[in-house]
C-alpha cells in the first residue's frame, strides 16, 4: 500500500498517524517523518502566509 512507511496528520482526530489510517480527505500528508507530520498545521500556516504575501 502506498501509505505504508509514511506519516500523516489527521484533521478529524488532530493526531499523527503512520501508514493507512483515516481517509485521505481528512488528513494531511504524506510526510517522511513523524515530526514533519506533527508540524503539518504550522507548516500549512506558514505557507499560506507566504502565498498571501506574494499576492499583496
Amino acid at each position: 500500500m502506498a501509505d505504508e512507511g509514511h506519516w500523516f496528520f489527521c484533521l478529524k482526530h488532530m493526531r499523527v498517524e503512520k501508514g493507512p489510517g483515516c481517509p485521505d480527505g481528512i488528513r494531511m500528508g504524506p510526510y517522511d517523518t513523524e515530526e514533519e507530520a506533527r508540524n503539518a498545521l504550522v507548516t500549512a500556516e506558514v505557507r499560506n502566509e507566504e502565498w498571501d504575501a506574494q499576492n499583496d
